[in-house]
């Protein structure tokens, strides 16, 4: 993901830099230069735009998918951990029991 926005990043900043050397150097009145500067950055500003928007709808995806899993793994704890629950109740009876029937024994 990072290496993605980080190629888009280059392409953009290359684009734009390219562009304004270009335009630099290019034999045109300052107020076209100008212009033609002002257009050139307006466009890399909505690439950018485009970009940010794209990276931020898959990091909310991302998000939404993880969030799904930990709330499904929540879930599943909670299941086995009360199952467990439920044998070491058991196994606690099963011994009260013993002890009981012992000191039963004990007391006659």
């Amino acid at each position: 993901m990072s290496k993605n926005l980080n190629t888009i990043a280059a392409i953009i900043g290359a684009a734009a830099a390219g562009a304004a050397i270009g335009i630099l150097f290019a034999p045109d009145k300052g107020s076209k230069t100008r212009a033609k500067l002002k257009e050139g950055i307006d466009d890399a500003a909505h690439n950018l735009k485009d970009s940010l928007s794209a990276s931020s709808e898959v990091l909310r995806e991302k998000f939404t998918h993880a969030k799904k899993n930990l709330d499904g793994t929540y879930d599943e704890l909670l299941s086995n951990m009360s199952y467990k629950t439920e044998e070491v109740i058991t196994f606690l009876e099963s011994k009260l029991a013993d002890l009981k029937a012992q000191n039963a024994k004990l007391q006659k």
